[in-house]
């Protein structure tokens, strides 16, 4: 805190009573929001971040009640947005920059995260209660007991959604409605973007091997394939037929993959019958484990999915996507060789 602050500072607000309290608001300001959208379109990625430690909302007191962040400006600057008009402390916990469902996930949003950050803010000297309020989607990775014997603070898992937090403080119990993890569509269109951003390299040098090898319609194919796992996917995620991502994605991959193959088929019915089923293996061989394993990449976006159910799909699909696509590749390389091989 610099010392014009400090000048202004009453006697009752808590940051000037202990020198380890942050002040903060409600207020999102336009460099919070440029901050918010550099964030969603995947810009400096590791930089989204809010010092850890403990922040006085308001004019919190000792019996105001204490929330759990993680150290990432989204999760942060939702929970206290929502908090407007309350008084209260925001505990944040270093998360390395990740929100709180997918902290908890990797275990820096946890048990020993909680403990030592309510340690190293003496948070047993700034509120009379023992409490602490943890997201709901934290608590894969918090241990309420573990805390409570480790700290002294019992946890209360709150709400999903920070919106719901007023009325959750209002009565002190979650709703049905207020437990329910919900991810609409605008909750998976907020996730296109940031693969958008990060996509245009790693696609224009695959379109451009792929074209070398087998031609634009390969090329452009695979472009299509790409596009499909990062906007069509999340869009179409809950009414693609099957549980797991990867599986859905290559359903997406296969429907994308038709067209070409049917193309290739039909398009040259004067080519050999061998040479014309080989380019329709090819398109069903490396255009469905694109997408899929794009698709993949939404396990860790998304609440419909558990760390062990992401495990498993990992382990038991993305061997299967690579040998697909490499057998397609080995067979477009034959197919690619064989007027040299003859010529020879």
């Amino acid at each position: 805190m610099n010392n014009t602050n400090m000048i202004n500072v009453s006697m009752n607000d808590p940051a000037s009573l202990h020198p380890t309290i942050r002040s903060t608001s409600s207020d999102i300001t336009f460099a919070n929001h440029r901050d918010h959208f550099f964030a969603r379109m995947g810009v400096r990625r590791s930089e989204h971040r809010v010092e850890p430690g403990l922040y006085a909302l308001g004019e919190p007191t000792p019996d105001s009640p204490v929330f759990a962040s993680a150290n990432y400006t989204l999760s942060f600057d939702a929970l206290r947005r929502a908090l407007v008009g309350v008084d209260c402390y925001i505990l944040v916990l270093d998360t390395r920059g990740v929100n709180v469902w997918c902290a908890a996930g990797k275990g820096t949003f946890g048990t020993e995260e909680l403990v030592h950050r309510i340690q190293a803010t003496g948070l047993h000297k700034v509120v009379s209660h023992r409490v602490v309020i943890v997201p709901q989607l934290g608590a894969t990775g918090v241990a309420a007991h573990k805390v409570k014997a480790a700290s002294g603070f019992s946890v209360e898992y709150g709400p999903v959604r920070a919106s719901d937090l007023p009325e959750y403080l209002r009565t002190r119990q979650a709703t049905p409605e207020m437990r329910r993890v919900r991810f609409t569509l605008p909750d998976r269109l907020v996730l296109i973007p940031v693969e958008l951003f990060l996509a245009p390299l790693p696609a224009l040098v695959a379109a451009v091997i792929l074209s070398i090898l087998g031609g634009y319609m390969v090329a452009v194919a695979a472009l299509i394939a790409i596009l499909s796992g990062m906007i069509v996917f999340p869009i179409l995620l809950p009414w693609i037929p099957t549980k797991d991502f990867s599986t859905k994605g290559f359903i997406v991959g296969a429907l994308v993959a038709l067209p070409f193959a049917w193309n290739a088929f039909y398009s040259v019915p004067d080519t050999a019958w061998w040479l014309r089923y080989s380019w329709v293996l090819i398109y069903m061989l490396v255009i469905p484990p694109v997408t899929a394993f794009l698709a993949l990449n939404f396990t860790g976006s998304t609440t419909f999915t558990s760390v062990t159910g992401v495990r498993r799909e990992i382990y038991a699909y993305v061997p299967k996507m690579a040998w697909m696509f490499a057998s397609g590749i080995i067979l477009m390389l034959v197919l690619a060789l064989i007027p040299f091989i003859g010529g020879l």
